[in-house]
């Protein structure tokens, strides 16, 4: 049963209980993510993210690290454009120590300038794990164009100098300019009992009070069309090919994991069967949707040799061109349905996923949608539906292009618009 409560700081906590488990999942979500960061505080949520499990005045990072693996429990923390999030999953007879747990760091982070120090050498190297990595470099690499000058498009871990110049002052400061118990949600999925927890988290988190906000309003991102060639001696040329996408909440959004899904987004795709299947062109091939508060993105992502980089790009391209012009039957549109609507269901069976889906919905929509409403409105698309917002969104300004790897112009497809 979902249950809403509005602390009287603002903090909003929605809980859904989940009487067939023994587990519990806690996440205080902030809206502040990278998005809301200055320029020369770029990397500063995500590095947050780290600092709040570095020692508070009653238990240092060693000591937290052991209190959690006592009760078995996870405790952990991410970071988005747009949020940033730190959650406990715990046995139901740990969630007041869970809750304890949470508040303790969030509320009496030392932020001890020794600790600073160490964790600017650990996101260095996860800056350049990240670098190592094509596949996540290489969608890094096509955001930033696509969103070309907006904090959006930046990559959530900063630069090494950003990163570099980060000193406890900056991050007193951030806290104080953007950190407010309006804009937070606690999220609370799984075994519990309302009382104790309603009570817990009110003494926990009820007294926290935000002082001289100065959140700049989020800025629009705008789509960039590009065509980006980084060359860079790999084995594969990885390739990010896309468009722009729908907002959160968007009234299309349904419609739109439908063209996903059938285009790329299961092993029956489009995009799967036509390139690694039946033509061996590729390891990995997919497509995926990232939905903002003002915009989103539809990209593809490949891996393939350097010498089949332009046939692959073509092949995705040829794709995109039948879904925007053909759109699809009833049978491919009931398909795509059944799987979006299995792979939800079987999600929400994790006290963590219905966490994350419980906040998503409070901080995005204002409001919980029940999973038979949200199958009911997947079930609504239509094919009609499907269609027009095809030729709206794979025709909208032409498609963008970022390769990484032994690759040239002459690789490149004369055209990229579909």
């Amino acid at each position: 049963m979902f249950r809403k409560v509005v602390l009287d700081n603002g903090i909003r906590i929605v809980t859904e209980r989940m009487p067939h488990v023994k587990s519990v999942s806690i996440g205080l979500w902030v809206n502040v993510g990278s998005r809301d960061e200055e320029e020369d505080e770029h990397g500063m949520s995500h590095f947050l993210e780290h600092m709040f499990f570095k020692g508070t005045r009653k238990r240092s990072a060693k000591e937290i690290a052991l209190e959690i693996d006592a009760i078995g429990g996870e405790l952990n923390a991410f970071t988005s454009h747009e949020t940033t999030t730190f959650y406990a999953k715990v046995l139901d007879e740990h969630i007041v120590q869970a809750i304890d747990l949470l508040s303790d760091n969030f509320h009496n982070s030392q932020f001890n300038a020794g600790e600073i120090e160490k964790e600017q050498q650990v996101v260095i190297q996860e800056i350049k794990m990240v670098e190592d990595d094509p596949e996540d470099l290489v969608h890094d690499l096509y955001t930033k164009e696509a969103w070309r000058g907006n904090p959006l498009g930046r990559p959530i871990l900063g630069t090494v100098k950003t990163v570099s110049g980060i000193t406890r002052k900056k991050i007193l400061n951030f806290l104080k300019r953007t950190y407010d118990p309006k804009e937070m949600v606690i999220s609370v999925a799984g075994h519990f009992e309302d009382g104790i927890l309603i009570d817990s988290l009110n003494q926990a988190f009820g007294k926290y009070e935000a002082h001289e906000i100065d959140r700049h309003a989020r800025i629009p991102p705008q789509f960039t069309p590009h065509l980006q060639i980084k060359r860079r001696k790999l084995e594969q040329v990885h390739l990010c090919l896309g468009t722009q996408g729908l907002p959160q909440g968007h009234a299309d959004r349904f419609a739109l994991s439908i063209i996903n899904a059938v285009l790329g987004g299961s092993v029956s795709s489009h995009l799967f069967q036509e390139i690694r299947e039946q033509r061996g062109l590729a390891y990995s091939i997919y497509s995926h949707l990232s939905s903002y508060e003002d915009g989103g993105l539809f990209m593809i992502y490949a891996g393939t040799s350097a010498e089949n980089t332009s046939k692959v790009i073509s092949l995705i391209i040829r794709e995109l061109k039948r879904a925007k012009d053909k759109g699809m039957d009833r049978f491919e549109l009931e398909k795509a349905k059944n799987h979006i609507k299995g792979s939800l269901l079987l999600s929400v069976e994790s006290t963590g996923s219905r966490m994350s889906k419980l906040a998503k919905e409070e901080i995005y929509l204002g409001r919980h949608l029940p999973l038979k409403e949200i199958v009911r409105e997947i079930d609504q698309v239509t094919v009609e539906q499907v269609k027009g917002l095809s030729q709206t969104l794979l025709n909208a300004q032409g498609f963008s292009l970022t390769a990484l790897g032994k690759v040239g112009p002459s690789d490149i497809p004369k055209t990229l618009v579909v």
